[in-house]
């Protein structure tokens, strides 16, 4: 039950880049948690686009002179490694850069930050979700997805 946030100035991304960016960081973001990508686990992988008015964006208590962009990933405690965490900021940088046609040379225009939520701290449907829970119900997806007709 991930979730996540990108903020930016306001008309940085288009309407169709950033439904791409939006379906490209889930994607990224269920392979570093190793779930299942199936429509129960997109279901549950929450995630908001914050467009600021680009002079509320500021670098130094300036407006900044070029677009940045910030990325939060918040996830269940243990459900990423330290590996994982670097495949997740990687991916993710790479593709808000591609995205924002932000060359590689600038990538420190492109912030990640992840965010642990501590175990029995995360409620759904009225009640609190344990990771164990979370990482049964993806052994059930890709059980499922093993025995489905191709």
């Amino acid at each position: 039950m991930p979730v996540f946030e990108i903020t930016y100035p306001e008309g940085e991304l288009d309407p169709e880049t950033r439904t791409q960016l939006m379906d490209d960081l889930t994607t990224a973001l269920l392979r570093a948690e190793r779930a299942p990508d199936t429509d129960f686990f997109r279901g549950v992988t929450w995630s908001f686009v914050n467009e600021i008015p680009g002079d509320r964006v500021l670098a130094g208590g300036s407006p900044v002179e070029k677009p940045i962009f910030k990325v939060d990933f918040t996830t269940p405690q243990g459900a990423l490694s330290d590996r994982r965490r670097g495949e997740l900021v990687a991916d993710a940088t790479r593709l808000v850069r591609e995205a924002a046609g932000i060359p590689e040379d600038e990538g420190l225009r492109v912030w990640v930050l992840l965010h642990e939520v501590a175990e029995g701290s995360w409620g759904a449907a009225g009640q609190v979700i344990r990771f164990e829970e979370l990482r049964a119900a993806a052994k059930a997806e890709r059980e499922k997805a093993e025995v489905a007709p191709a």
